[in-house]
């Protein structure tokens, strides 16, 4: 296991890396902290590359911490004939879970009800389709251990599966496994600190003014100091701003919102749903259980013309349409009252002058700009190490920098261990199921401050060991570092009401820092 001393990100590090910073050349400069750009400076940093990775606001402050929470197999992009995307997923996905993050990420079960409104040869194709997505699975050579394989369900099993589904007219249901992440932006975090473990600089609060191939001028948006970093090579990874930043990158991001609503509003649902969506044969809802007594609903697939916001905003439009979609299959609606939260992300996707962003590639796309700048763009989250080693293998062969192979596919993130040493920790099962191997040392947070593993407000699962870990180890420098992007606590209002003055208080103290 990384040892976190080697690991931490914290205000000290930062602070000290920091100042160093402006008398120093590196060779790689990043630019974006999501999951692409912190894997940038993973894969480059353990090439044996001197490395700093800067962002404007925290660590998967952008689209990494909007999506579905899932890590997809490919299915979707096999439908529209996109088979090397498709394999891509497939074989990015059993990285994650055999080798680099097992305790991040898990197989979940989907049902897919086949009711009156899915005809017996729309049922025929789509279980083909997921015979299909289980044979991407074994060319990945994803072990049947980790995910089963598809098969149909009685009407009984979809019930017993799906509660909350209208039981009249329902034929049966399609079984399915796919990848499910404890949390989006715990694999950014634990991604950036395994590439600090390896050298890397990861220094958030800090914005890129300009960019050219040898380095930038930026600001320290704690302090409002300016000043120029020097690389041989820079890479763009800020997603939807990329374009912001170097010319001739032309991105048209698409919506992607999701709903949030309590578990008990769907009869405690713990099996993920694919719904129809009505009048399409390839589209589908998501519906996601977190584990945390909150379920996801989504997606939505919308161009998002204009500026592009810190924080994106579901349109009442994109929230009626998922419920209306929802309410298509279930007993009784979910109504506007039972949603809790919501959110939405922007895809940074390039620009191919297709009609509809739905149409857009889902492929990575690697830019040079005439000024050196390397452009990652594209993809998605379930490749993000793949999009990093062939940004990566870019700025090597441009630049003409001394660097070993790519490594990361069999680098394990901070707390991956086998599954069977997680089962056998020491520790509450929600701390293992998010931190892995390191929940022991959560725990013992404990052992001086019994009031650490109390939860941060009442009714919710969030421990405050969690805060106080995220504060020491994981770069969190305020309490909505905390609150939106360690914890996922702000995705509902009332609950991040609820825990703000501890996460504050904790944020503040000296003995969390």
């Amino acid at each position: 296991m990384i040892s976190p001393a080697r690991s931490s990100l914290n205000a000290e590090r930062r602070a000290r890396e920091l100042d160093a910073l402006p008398d120093e050349v590196v060779d790689v400069l990043v630019v974006g902290l999501g999951a692409t750009g912190a894997g940038v400076a993973l894969d480059a940093a353990a090439r044996g590359l001197s490395v700093a990775a800067i962002d404007a606001h925290d660590l998967a402050f952008g689209t990494s911490r909007w999506s579905s929470k899932l890590i997809h197999g490919g299915l979707r992009y096999l439908a529209s004939g996109q088979v090397d995307v498709a394999h891509e997923s497939a074989v990015e996905r059993g990285v994650l879970m055999a080798r680099t993050a097992p305790h991040l990420v898990r197989a979940t079960p989907f049902v897919l009800p086949l009711t009156p409104m899915v005809s017996r040869g729309q049922a025929a194709l789509t279980f083909a389709g997921l015979r299909a997505g289980d044979a991407l699975r074994a060319a990945a050579r994803t072990p049947r251990a980790l995910l089963p394989g598809p098969r149909r369900l009685s009407a009984v099993e979809t019930l017993r599966a799906a509660p909350a589904l209208r039981p009249h007219g329902l034929r049966g249901g399609l079984l399915s496994w796919d990848g499910q992440l404890a949390d989006d932006a715990r694999l950014v975090t634990a991604v950036a600190r395994t590439a600090a473990a390896h050298g890397a600089r990861i220094l958030t609060r800090v914005r890129a003014l300009t960019l050219d191939g040898d380095g930038a001028q930026v600001r320290d948006e704690l302090t409002g100091r300016e000043f120029a970093v020097r690389a041989r090579a820079v890479v763009n990874a800020a997603g939807v701003w990329a374009g912001g930043l170097v010319d001739g990158v032309t991105l048209r991001p698409s919506r992607g919102t999701h709903l949030v609503v309590r578990a008990e509003t769907l009869r405690g649902l713990t099996t993920g749903m694919h719904v129809p969506v009505p009048g399409s044969t390839s589209r589908f809802l998501l519906v996601v259980p977190q584990g945390d007594g909150r379920v996801y609903i989504g997606l939505t697939d919308e161009p998002a013309d204009g500026p592009i916001p810190d924080v994106p905003v579901p349109t009442p439009a994109e929230i009626g349409f998922l419920l209306d979609v929802l309410g298509s299959a279930l007993d009784a609606p979910v109504r506007r009252s039972d949603v809790v939260g919501a959110f939405a992300g922007l895809r940074p996707l390039l620009d191919d002058a297709r009609g509809s962003t739905a149409d857009i590639s889902r492929r990575h796309a690697v830019l040079t700009a005439p000024n050196g700048v390397v452009t990652i763009v594209g993809g998605k989250l379930t490749t993000y190490r793949r999009m990093a080693q062939d940004a990566v293998d870019r700025v090597v062969a441009e630049r003409s920098l001394s660097a070993g192979p790519c490594r990361t596919a069999r680098i394990p993130l901070v707390g991956a261990a086998p599954h069977a040493a997680l089962g056998a920790l020491d520790a509450p099962a929600r701390l293992v199921r998010r931190y892995g191997a390191e929940a022991p040392l959560l725990a013992a947070l404990a052992e001086r401050d019994p009031s650490l593993l109390e939860p941060v407000a009442p009714g919710l699962p969030v421990l405050r060991a969690e805060l106080a870990w995220a504060v020491r180890h994981e770069g969190a420098l305020d309490a909505a570092d905390l609150l939106d992007r360690r914890t996922r606590i702000g995705l509902v209002a009332a609950d991040r009401a609820a825990a703000l003055a501890t996460a504050e208080a904790i944020a503040a103290a000296p003995a969390h820092r």
